[in-house]
């Protein structure tokens, strides 16, 4: 889907709600909410059944939450205002692959 900027962010030991945090960015509400599309569909193609899915109406900032895995797909100019890498950790010039 030609997500951009991915990284990963391991949150064993610094939180309960998840295990991993994935942020990827899309270039427009449109991306953003076909890559979304794309990820809830692979969750149920791989048998975990309804994920739960806010922020799909606008795609300014869609967040998936898969139990132990946590994916946000941004816009450019969201994810810069919120900067998640910063509040948990994660260095953004410094990117992981995701999966």
């Amino acid at each position: 889907m030609k997500a951009e900027e991915t990284v990963e962010i391991d949150l064993v030991g610094k939180t309960s709600i998840a295990d991993t945090m994935i942020i990827t960015t899309g270039r427009s509400n449109r991306h953003v909410g076909s890559i979304a599309e794309r990820l809830i569909q692979a969750f149920k193609d791989q048998g975990y059944g309804r994920v739960r899915v806010e922020g799909v109406p606008a795609c300014d900032w869609v967040l998936i939450d898969a139990g132990d895995l946590i994916i946000h797909i941004f816009r450019p100019e969201v994810r810069g205002f919120y900067n998640l890498e910063k509040m948990w950790g994660a260095d953004r010039p410094t990117e992981r692959a995701a999966g």
